[in-house]
């Protein structure tokens, strides 16, 4: 998770909401590390996870991450749950939950439809006061104006 952490301070830095997430390999190796990237892309599927599992994918020349590790900041969004699925990963691992657009434990808890054909298993609460807080100043510092800096 701290490197998960500082993905995400990487991307406060750049003006983005602050979400890092990596893929650890089944051999403990960190395969893709990566952070929000949707304004510097402007591309609204440019969330850390998407990015991570399109980088490890390439790293294993799959399009499934079977026996790899999620490690994530923030509770993935429905879509990044989606993709997660898709990509076969193991375990996901994530910080802060995030009541208002989550789609693991909150709003549309994509696991547990049906129609998921797999479904990770999920730690959540990791470092969840550090990621949380993060988020949290990250957002009160936009609303007030400072500079973005002052996150770390």
């Amino acid at each position: 998770m701290t490197q998960a952490l500082e993905q995400a301070r990487r991307a406060a830095e750049r003006g983005e909401v602050p979400v890092g997430a990596v893929i650890v390999a089944p051999d403990g190796r960190i395969v893709a590390a990566e952070g929000n990237r949707t304004r510097e892309l402007n591309d609204p599927t440019a969330h850390a996870e998407v990015l991570a599992i399109r980088a490890a994918c390439a790293a294993a020349g799959s399009e499934r991450l079977v026996g790899h590790d999620l490690y994530v900041t923030l509770e993935p969004c429905p879509m990044c749950a989606a993709a997660i699925a898709f990509a076969r990963i193991g375990r996901l691992y994530y910080g802060a939950s995030d009541p208002k657009s989550g789609g693991v434990a909150h709003g549309a808890r994509v696991y547990q439809h049906a129609q998921t054909h797999h479904v990770p298993e999920v730690y959540d609460g990791l470092a969840e006061a550090e990621c949380a807080e993060l988020l949290r100043r990250f957002f009160a510092n936009r609303r007030s104006g400072d500079a973005v800096s002052t996150l770390t």
